[in-house]
């Protein structure tokens, strides 16, 4: 929830609904109500006035739909059948995600499913009406937060280098005061939001939670046995630091890692990738990977190209052989860059230290 002075005051819990009466409210002109259950309200909506008000996803006993309808209230309902909160106020957490020990049963699979069963016009609206949600809670939770993103391939396996090459980057970018965001995926995404979360704690420390986590590599073929190490981990090393996930049920094989402790889960892919680029302010880096993380570096370049000196961030590649020999984007890159403002702000290194050095500097 974000109650805001002046003429909106958004609420998103029973809690604030009745602070907000106790305090003498009698009328509700430019409130917004967000999945707030309401069923046992009926007396206060009653009493009243709610000309103005937008109720969206509320739950009403009998009878005071159609009474907050009929005096100047605006309803939107929930999209019947939908797994998904369509109004929802905040970011998920992995606990919202992971709500159940089978993965088969949990809300993540079931909105997957969900989406993969339901292609019709009622499915649609309910998918843009929840991204359009997680936009607005998104904007909220990043409000005075400095974010530096942190992009790699997806199929680094838990122990192995380009791992825990990962997870000590986002150790370091958290150390050095950034927030870090990632897709929220398995991989290098799930490594560096280990490390924001490990932040904290001793290098060793960080060594034995990748080698716990590494009893159980990948995701495949057992997601649940995957999360449920992640979890023992994160029990292990309880307290730790925040950090962002951006994943997607586009890509629902992939689960998302349960070490962001904010997740923004999208069902369009293509306003997940556009908004985990833009928000990330600090800059962003980028670390060996194939054709999605070499698809990441050339979307931010554009964004970068046609920006003005003032918005442009930083973008820094590290691996001098990866990206000059194997994946050679760098020659690319630095074409595109030369003689224009993001030409002082693209970088190439070869250690993470580096890297981190560039974008959180001392």
């Amino acid at each position: 929830m974000r109650a805001r002075r002046g003429q909106v005051v958004e609420i998103g819990s029973l809690a604030e609904f009745d602070r907000r009466l106790g305090l003498g409210v009698s009328a509700m002109s430019g409130w917004q109500l967000r999945s707030v259950d309401l069923s046992q309200r009926s007396a206060a909506l009653r009493r009243c006035a709610v000309a103005g008000a937008l109720f969206l996803g509320c739950r009403f006993a009998p009878g005071d739909e159609q009474s907050v309808r009929s005096r100047g209230a605006i309803v939107f309902p929930e999209v019947p059948g939908s797994p998904v909160d369509t109004y929802r106020s905040m970011l998920y957490t992995p606990h919202d995600l992971y709500d159940s020990a089978d993965y088969h049963h949990t809300f993540d699979a079931r909105a997957y499913a969900w989406t993969r069963a339901h292609q019709d016009r009622e499915a649609a609206l309910a998918t843009t009406l929840h991204d359009l949600a997680i936009d607005e809670a998104l904007a909220n939770w990043t409000l005075g937060r400095e974010l530096v993103g942190v992009m790699g391939g997806h199929a680094a396996v838990r122990g192995e280098a380009g791992y825990a090459d990962a997870a000590r980057l986002g150790r370091l970018l958290t150390r050095g005061g950034a927030t870090v965001a990632t897709g929220g995926g398995p991989g290098a995404m799930e490594a560096a939001n280990l490390g924001a979360w490990l932040a904290h704690r001793s290098e060793a420390e960080l060594e034995r939670a990748v080698a716990d986590l590494a009893t159980v590599p990948t995701f495949r073929p057992d997601i649940g046995a995957w999360a449920r190490v992640a979890f023992e981990v994160l029990g292990e090393f309880p307290d730790g630091q925040e950090s962002l996930g951006i994943p997607t049920w586009h890509y629902g094989h992939e689960p998302p890692n349960p070490f962001a402790t904010a997740v923004a889960k999208y069902f369009k892919n293509s306003i997940r990738e556009a908004i985990l680029l833009q928000i990330c302010t600090r800059g962003i880096v980028f670390l060996p990977g194939a054709a999605g993380t070499v698809q990441e570096v050339f979307q931010d370049a554009c964004e970068n190209y046609y920006a003005d000196e003032s918005s442009v961030a930083k973008m820094v590649l590290v691996g001098v052989q990866h990206w000059t020999r194997t994946v050679p984007a760098w020659p690319l890159l630095t074409s595109l860059a030369r003689g224009r403002a993001m030409e002082g702000q693209v970088h190439l290194v070869d250690t993470l230290d580096e890297a981190a050095a560039l974008v959180c500097p001392i």
